[in-house]
């Protein structure tokens, strides 16, 4: 009998994860569900996760960014190049300023930014300039801002800037590079589910997986906002719930103790298998019968159980006792 129900995935699996960079695999997706997903996190997680950008530069002795500075080796504009690969983590949503004063011949680098409390260069290796000169001043001021993706100078500031302010295009997005992989799978007797791999790579201002939990985060709060789901909701859908809850004990009067042991069954039938201490064999076999719920188990029989490979009745006693420490028993 053909099923109308989706599966459901497994949960965030970390392949590897190492420096700035993370891979991680969600196994079990629904054929086509992989790409749906992938495509989905990927731009999410280019466009719509918040950073920290230099949002305008002045730099003392120069007027516009074509000028040029003696005895510093790279002219303005260069320096501003350089300047917007710097990286930082802000605490405040407010712009914050920060220096830079170099006198004498030196090789100027992130380091050399004075940041104000609750602001911190997280690439200070980064090249900025040489001065040449060990009777060259260099004096840099920078404007740094928190924002979404990439916003050009002209949508940025409409306001008129006093003269040697240069107003740059800030790049604020922390993320370097992502993609994603989708590979088929075997789940139970078909081959065409999906496995899905994305790989992150960020600016050190956060991890790669508080990166896409953040855009998963993102997704769903969209979703919730256009059909006002409630957060019970995003666990399984009501009528799921109430096709797989067993029939609840009416014989007594105190409506609110009904309640709660109602919400409290709800919750039990939710209990993914792969979070359960169960036998490897046992779990296996649940897992390749696309049982990956109590609530999916509950509604099969003794006589459905046997019938997957690797249960027998030692398999069935052990579900058993199991589902009765949840207060479940199996559908007769």
């Amino acid at each position: 009998m053909l099923t109308t129900n989706i599966i459901l995935p497994s949960q965030l699996n970390v392949v590897k994860e190492e420096g700035h960079k993370g891979s991680y695999e969600i196994e079990g997706l629904y054929p086509g569900y992989g790409h749906t997903l992938g495509n989905s996190l990927r731009r999410i997680i280019l466009s719509s996760l918040p950073g920290v950008a230099i949002t305008s530069v002045k730099v003392k002795g120069a007027d516009h960014e074509f000028a040029t500075l003696e005895g510093v080796k790279e002219d303005v504009i260069t320096m501003i190049l350089n300047l917007k690969n710097v990286r930082f983590n802000m605490a405040t949503d407010e712009p914050q300023t920060a220096k830079i004063s170099v006198k004498g011949s030196k090789t100027v680098t992130a380091a050399d930014i004075e940041t104000p409390g609750g602001l911190e260069v997280t690439t200070p290796d980064l090249h900025i300039a040489e001065v040449t000169d060990s009777k060259t001043t260099l004096d840099i001021e920078l404007v740094v801002e928190k924002g979404l993706g990439f916003v050009t100078k002209e949508k940025m500031h409409d306001d008129k800037v006093n003269i040697g302010v240069i107003r740059v295009d800030a790049v604020f997005t922390p993320i370097r590079k992502v993609n994603y992989d989708v590979d088929n799978m075997r789940v139970g007797d078909r081959t065409d589910f999906n496995r899905l791999r994305i790989n992150i790579e960020t600016d050190g201002s956060l991890t790669a997986r508080e990166a896409l939990e953040d855009a998963i985060k993102i997704m769903l709060s969209q979703m919730r906002a256009i059909l006002d789901l409630q957060e019970e909701d995003l666990v399984a859908p009501k009528e799921e719930v109430a096709e797989e809850a067993p029939v609840a004990d009416t014989s007594s009067d105190d409506s609110e103790n009904d309640e709660e042991q109602e919400e409290d069954m709800t919750d039990a039938l939710k209990t993914r298998i792969d979070s359960i201490d169960f036998s490897t064999r046992t779990a296996n076999s649940l897992a390749e019968a696309n049982i990956r719920t109590l609530g999916g188990l509950v509604r099969k029989t003794e006589s459905d159980l046997l019938d997957l490979d690797g249960i027998g009745d030692k398999g069935i006693e052990e579900i058993k006792s199991m589902l009765d420490t949840y207060g479940l028993a199996l559908k007769q």
